[in-house]
């Protein structure tokens, strides 16, 4: 005789909350968005195959999360699942936004040549859907962050997303870094690669102990390592944001204008930039964290 006594094997909640109902729909927007650009839109060069990859990436994992949820496995896994969905959702954004930026930026077109106007309207309809699934998970990140005081899992708190913005903002910077922007020319520009990189492996390691449910291992308090962690992180950034500038862009050591001679997404100076630009970031980013992070509670395993 079977027991039924352990209640419903299906969790119906999985689909019909607010939560289920954003990642249906970010199923399928993201859907939507990548069968549009197979089918007729088109892409190509790295660009493109970025944002197909971001699409189906981001596609196959709300399907696993949901199927998780909607039948209870989730629970036979040995994570912290709130941290995993969590930070996937915070992940997922800041994937979507970017894809539904550059798609856009360089495939769409509103003139009908070169490209046929049937496909120039399916790249346009996929922009759409890109910026209507970019929204879904914004809705999910909203819906699920941590409410003033309240208990719960760490990577749901505003220091917990800050760490996987952080994480995003370090990749852009590794991009420009391997773009020839001449890090090493000088042993200082060299301590700031040191600090990029320094931050991005402590930033996915305090994560990666948040996802596992590995933080009670530490014999130090998560949190406190967390505050030490990110005030050492904001004095090797100020150190980066001070001397990166000054050895790229001071007359002595480089140029503090774009050199004519310097053609368009092939030149130094515009990859020097940008990573000025996201040092100042990321270090905006930290300097918030360590303020969220001195006052936030959380549980190890939802």
């Amino acid at each position: 005789m079977m027991e039924t006594s352990g209640g419903p094997y299906l969790n119906i909640a999985a689909v019909a909350s607010p939560v289920g109902v954003a990642r249906l729909l970010q199923v399928a927007f993201g859907c939507t968005t990548f069968s549009l650009v197979a089918h007729h839109g088109g892409f190509s060069a790295a660009y493109g195959a970025f944002c197909m990859f971001v699409w189906c990436f981001c596609f196959a994992v709300t399907i696993f999360i949901t199927t998780c949820e909607f039948t209870r496995l989730h629970s036979c896994m040995s994570i912290s699942w709130g941290n995993f969905t969590a930070a996937f959702a915070m992940l997922a954004t800041l994937m979507s936004v970017t894809a539904a930026v550059i798609y856009p930026l360089y495939f769409v077109q509103f003139d009908c040549h070169p490209i046929s106007c049937k496909v120039r309207d399916f790249r346009i309809a996929a922009s759409v859907f890109a910026g209507l699934l970019f929204i879904a998970y914004v809705v999910e990140v909203f819906l699920t962050r941590a409410k003033p005081g309240q208990v719960t899992n760490y990577m749901a708190t505003v220091s917990g997303l800050l760490k996987i913005v952080q994480a995003f903002v370090a990749c852009i910077i590794f991009g420009a870094l391997v773009n020839d922007s001449q890090y090493s020319n000088y042993v200082a520009t060299q301590w700031c690669v040191a600090v990029y990189s320094f931050c991005f492996v402590m930033t996915v390691v305090v994560v990666a102990f948040s996802v596992t449910g590995r933080t009670a291992m530490l014999r130090c308090p998560f949190e406190r390592v967390v505050v030490i962690y990110t005030f050492m992180a904001i004095l090797m950034y100020v150190s980066a944001a001070v001397i990166w500038p000054v050895f790229c862009f001071d007359s002595k050591y480089g140029s503090p204008w774009r050199p004519f001679q310097c053609s368009q997404g092939k030149c130094p100076w515009d990859s020097q930039l940008v990573i000025a630009i996201f040092t100042y970031v990321n270090l905006v980013l930290y300097i918030v964290d360590l303020a969220y992070s001195q006052r936030i509670r959380f549980v190890s395993h939802p």
